[in-house]
């Protein structure tokens, strides 16, 4: 009798045993699956991020919108930006870049045409230089480059941190000979072309 009492009390602890034992083994597999949910959500922020870094600091495509850069570059093609070169080594006359516009803060690409320091003298169609006259290849054969103001000819110094930008079209380009020389902090970076 006490053998069989033995059995019947026990059947109620295996029961329970069996059933822990089903549990632990859950446990396991719960915590594989919010282990793994756990990386893709770290490795979908990670690639946001590194995505935004990217484009925000380093590369990114921007699309050409007007006539202004003709010939070198035409309305609606796309291109990369190098948003980092600049961090490097500040830019360099000849330069196609992307400047935040200082009359309505919209982005515009042009080109370096003077760096700070340099004296730009426009007269008679022609560009000049620190006294040179300007080579421009990138340009149509025989594309005069007028001012805006009233005068023929206009002198402007570009003064620490300033560039003198121009589109390559210059009859159809909105540039430095309306809003003077910009300041380096508008410029967003160097185009790859």
């Amino acid at each position: 009798m006490e053998m069989r009492q033995t059995a019947i009390n026990d059947a109620p602890a295996a029961a329970v045993q069996a059933w822990s034992g089903k549990t632990e083994s859950l446990r396991p597999l719960r915590a594989r699956i919010l282990q793994q949910i756990g990386q893709w959500v770290l490795i979908f922020i990670l690639a946001t991020a590194t995505y935004l870094f990217l484009c925000r600091f380093v590369l990114q495509t921007v699309q050409v919108q007007g006539r202004s850069m003709v010939p070198t570059l035409h309305d609606s093609d796309r291109y990369f930006l190098n948003r980092w070169v600049y961090h490097v080594h500040a830019p360099h006359r000849g330069d196609v870049v992307v400047l935040k516009d200082p009359t309505d803060g919209i982005y515009a690409v042009k080109r370096i045409v003077a760096n700070p320091g340099d004296a730009l003298y426009l007269k008679g169609g022609h560009v000049y230089l620190n006294g040179r006259r300007l080579n421009e290849p990138y340009l149509f054969p025989n594309t005069p480059t007028y001012t805006y103001s009233k005068s023929p000819d206009e002198l402007v110094l570009c003064g620490r941190d300033q560039y003198f930008v121009m589109g390559d079209n210059r009859t159809d380009s909105f540039d430095s000979r309306m809003y003077g020389p910009v300041h380096r902090r508008n410029i967003v970076g160097a185009l790859v072309y």
